[in-house]
């Protein structure tokens, strides 16, 4: 008997493969979401294109720990 699928899978987490990919590729630090969007997919860090509203709220989390005194409002 076959295991059950599952229709939806988990998302990779944007988060942990933008600190990844700053901390590797510094010059991706001043990048927009969209080119980040490109970027993520190209490079395998995600299966698909990520949403750019998601993409933005991990770049705002993730600057943070690259420059600490400029915290997103």
């Amino acid at each position: 008997m076959l295991a059950p699928s599952h229709i939806v899978h988990d998302p990779p987490c944007l988060l942990a493969a933008i600190r990844e990919l700053y901390s590797r590729l510094p010059e991706t630090r001043y990048l927009e979401p969209w080119e980040l969007q490109h970027l993520l997919y190209s490079l395998n860090y995600t299966d698909v294109l990520a949403d750019d509203a998601e993409i933005a709220a991990a770049i705002k989390i993730a600057r943070t720990d690259w420059m600490p005194d400029e915290v997103p409002s």
